[in-house]
């Protein structure tokens, strides 16, 4: 009798314990009450500013809150890298050094800004946690109902409040192209693009945008919704909400094919329920692949 010996790679822990994922979720919790909440309408003119446009929101609630989180994290994890949207803004060789970091926070303070700052309660935050750019926890938190989705690459995603109400998440079945509804940013194309794209959009049942990736990827986490095409890759804006999708059961790849991870700059990612919707889509948006 022979025995056969196969060696298998041993499988990654969580990259956050259960302990370490509450800890992260109570530092959100803590800065939305203390810098996001009091400010929601409720800016001055001088709390508000731009970036790189006219469209391009950034308020005093969103540099509060990042500052806050990043002390936080900081301090918990004094080995990591944290790559916050706001500080990007200001060094963007921080996204270059998240391919080599074994643990990297992505941090979004309020994605939604422009809503936020019109006093639309349409925003959120978002944490991913990432191993060498590899999303591996994410959490999208909405401080207005104090409530979230969660989820790392071992797990079922998971809904939750603060109340202690938890359920697991599931996307939607697939469908045909004419059942489908979903989000397209529009107006994260380029002109030129942007006809194409809206061209497409009688082929669905329903499409809109909420100028929010972290409500847009909560709702298809929980299956109110299909799909998601991204029209820019800022990784504070979809490593969480890509991870938590994909461990819902969606099919989450670059529409050029190929998994997403978080170092990405180029190209757009196809959120869709399973890999025959995803096939659907591409086709649709197949003049997309190369740009």
């Amino acid at each position: 009798m022979t025995q056969t010996t196969q060696t298998l790679p041993a499988p990654l822990p969580p990259v956050l314990t259960a302990a370490q994922q509450t800890h992260v979720i109570n530092v959100l919790r803590r800065a939305a009450r203390a810098e996001v909440l009091p400010r929601f309408r409720n800016l001055a003119p001088a709390d508000i500013d731009t970036k790189s446009g006219p469209h391009d929101l950034v308020t005093a609630a969103d540099l509060a809150a990042e500052a806050m989180i990043t002390r936080a994290l900081a301090t918990g994890y004094p080995d990591a890298l944290i790559v916050g949207e706001e500080a990007v803004s200001a060094d963007p060789g921080l996204l270059d050094k998240i391919a080599e970091a074994p643990l990297a926070f992505i941090l979004d303070p309020i994605d939604g800004t422009s809503n936020f700052t019109h006093g639309l309660s349409i925003f959120g935050m978002i944490l991913a946690v990432t191993r060498f750019g590899k999303p591996a926890f994410g959490v999208i938190y909405d401080p207005v109902n104090d409530d979230w989705v969660i989820a790392d690459d071992t797990s079922t995603p998971r809904f939750e409040r603060a109340l202690g109400v938890s359920r697991p998440l599931r996307v939607s079945m697939g469908k045909q192209i004419e059942e489908l509804s979903g989000f397209v940013p529009l107006g994260n194309f380029s002109n030129e693009l942007r006809v194409k794209v809206a061209t497409t959009l009688p082929s669905f049942a329903k499409v809109n945008s909420l100028r929010c990736s972290a409500h847009e990827y909560r709702t298809v986490a929980q299956g109110h919704a299909d799909f998601i095409l991204s029209g820019t890759l800022h990784p504070w804006d979809h490593a969480a909400g890509a991870l938590i999708c994909a461990q819902a059961g969606a099919h989450v790849e670059m529409l050029s094919g190929g998994p997403y991870d978080a170092t990405l700059r180029t190209g757009h990612i196809l959120v869709a329920p399973d890999k025959t919707t995803w096939n659907r889509l591409r086709k649709v948006f197949a003049f997309l692949a190369d740009s």
